[in-house]
C-alpha cells in the first residue's frame, strides 16, 4: 500500500514542474491552447507506450463513455479552469486551493464507494477557508479588490477535477485489468475532444501558433506536458486503482510544496508573507485532513 502513496508522491512533483510550464505559455498564448497542446502530447505518449510494451484490453462501450466523459470533465473543461488560475493566480496559490478537494472526494467516495471519512476532518475547513481569505486580503492590497473572479475560477477547475477522479475510480473498479495508460489513453480522448470542440466555436489557431514558437519553446512545451500530463497521470492514475481516495488527493499537500518552491525559483523572489500565511494556515488544514 505505500508504494501507492509513492505513486501519487510521484505525480504531484511531476504536476508541479510542469504546472510551470503551462503556467508560463498559458500567459503567452492561451490557457486553451496548451490545454490542447498537452492533452495531445498525453494521447500520444499514452497511445504508444501501450503499443510498444503492454497489451489493449477490451472494454465495454458504457465504461469507455465513463473514461471519456471523466478526461472530458476533468482534464478538459476543469484543465481550463486551472491553467486560467495558473495564469492569474500563479500555480502555488491554485494548488493550495486543492485542499478542499480531498473533503469533496472523500464525501463523494462515502456515498458512491462506501470509503469511511472521519468527521473531525470537516475541521480543515475552517484553516483552508483562512486560506482563501489570505489570497483575497492579498489581492485587495496590491490591487485594491479581493480578486473573487481568480478564487472561483480556480474552484471550479478543483471540483470538476474532483468529479473525474470519482467517475475514473468508478471505472477502474469495473475494469480491473485495464492498465493505467489505457484509462489515461481514453480520458485523453476526451479532453482533447474539449478542444476540438472550442475550436469550432472559438478558434485558437493551434497549428499557427505551434509554428510560430521557437526551437527552445517547442522543446520546453513538450517537455513540461511529457511531465505534468503523461507521466504525472500515469503514476496517479496507477495509484488511484487502489488507494483509498480521500488520503490520496490528501497527498496533494506535496504538490503545493513543490509548487511554490519551483515558482519562487522560477521567478527569483521570496514568497510573499500573505503566501507564507497561507501556507501555514494550509498546512494546519492538512493536519486535520490526513492525520
Amino acid at each position: 500500500m505505500e508504494n501507492v502513496y509513492l505513486y501519487g508522491l510521484g505525480a504531484n512533483l511531476a504536476f508541479a514542474l510542469g504546472s510551470q510550464v503551462f503556467t508560463i505559455y498559458a500567459r503567452k498564448i492561451s490557457s486553451a491552447w496548451m490545454n490542447c497542446f498537452k492533452a495531445l502530447i498525453g494521447l500520444m505518449g499514452f497511445g504508444l507506450f501501450v503499443s510498444l510494451f503492454s497489451t489493449w484490453h477490451s472494454i465495454d462501450l458504457k465504461f469507455f463513455l465513463l473514461f471519456f466523459t471523466s478526461g472530458f470533465i476533468g482534464l478538459g473543461v476543469g484543465d481550463i479552469f486551472l491553467l486560467k488560475a495558473f495564469s492569474k493566480m500563479g500555480p502555488g496559490r491554485t494548488l493550495m486551493l486543492f485542499g478542499f478537494q480531498p473533503l469533496i472526494i472523500g464525501i463523494l467516495s462515502y456515498f458512491i464507494f462506501g470509503q469511511v471519512i472521519d468527521s473531525m476532518k470537516f475541521w480543515a475547513i475552517l484553516f483552508f477557508i483562512l486560506c482563501l481569505g489570505t489570497f483575497s486580503l492579498e489581492s485587495f492590497k496590491k490591487k485594491g479588490h479581493w480578486d473573487i473572479s481568480s478564487i472561483s475560477i480556480a474552484f471550479i477547475g478543483m471540483s470538476l477535477d474532483a468529479i473525474g477522479v470519482i467517475i475514473t475510480r468508478y471505472s477502474f473498479d469495473h475494469n480491473p485489468t485495464l492498465s493505467a495508460m489505457e484509462g489515461n489513453f481514453h480520458r485523453c480522448i476526451g479532453a482533447l475532444s474539449v478542444f476540438i470542440l472550442l475550436s469550432i466555436f472559438k478558434p485558437f489557431d493551434f497549428i499557427a501558433k505551434w509554428k510560430t514558437q521557437k526551437s527552445f519553446d517547442k522543446k520546453m512545451l513538450i517537455f513540461g506536458s511529457l511531465l505534468g500530463t503523461f507521466l504525472s497521470l500515469a503514476l496517479y492514475l496507477k495509484a488511484m486503482q487502489t488507494a483509498h481516495l480521500a488520503t490520496l488527493s490528501g497527498i496533494a499537500i506535496t504538490g503545493t510544496i513543490f509548487s511554490s518552491l519551483f515558482e519562487s525559483i522560477i521567478e527569483k523572489k521570496w514568497p510573499s508573507r500573505y503566501l507564507l500565511m497561507a501556507f501555514v494556515f494550509f498546512l494546519c488544514g492538512m493536519k486535520f485532513l490526513i492525520l
